[in-house]
């Protein structure tokens, strides 16, 4: 009996990546786990769209899959609280500081460097220039979180 709740703690986590990384596969996207290396800091807005401040969060991980550091760059529209043309970053973006592990799914910069589009595509069919990605945080335990770049609020800005 021990034996057995020590294989479902211990590969527990792996079934969440798994079954993600999957996802991620089917939704066009590159998948990636790591350790944030880097916290998250607040990007202005360098374009606007029908009145919203196209603002980013940018950090930086070690991914597990090579050792490699990697930029993550998110979108802060998709955040679930974010605020429309606010000056700072998102309060569930703020929360991503170094020595977190995240899992991220979407498009690799064309140089490799890292890693965008880390957000859902709006219902849109997925393709690799536009997945359906996410950014999730993972816990000690193994518990994987929600999308924190979820939001549809304004995705009429694409539509």
């Amino acid at each position: 009996m021990k034996k057995n709740l020590l294989a479902i703690l211990l590969f527990a986590p792996l079934c969440a990546f798994a079954t993600d990384a999957t996802t991620c596969a089917t939704n066009k996207g590159t998948y990636l786990t790591g350790t944030i290396t880097t916290s998250a800091k607040f990007q202005a807005a360098t374009q606007t769209i029908q009145g919203v401040q196209v603002s980013h969060t940018i950090m930086y991980i070690k991914a597990d899959q090579d050792g490699r550091s990697y930029q993550v760059a998110m979108d802060n529209v998709y955040a679930s609280d974010y605020v429309k043309n606010s000056t700072s970053m998102p309060p569930s973006l703020a929360a991503l500081t170094a020595g977190k592990r995240v899992e991220a799914c979407g498009q690799k910069y064309s140089d490799g460097s890292g890693i965008h589009w880390v957000h859902n595509n709006c219902n849109a069919t997925p393709t690799t220039s536009a997945p359906n990605g996410f950014l999730k945080t993972v816990s000690s335990s193994g518990s994987v979180s929600a999308n924190l770049e979820r939001s549809q609020a304004y995705c009429y800005l694409w539509n």
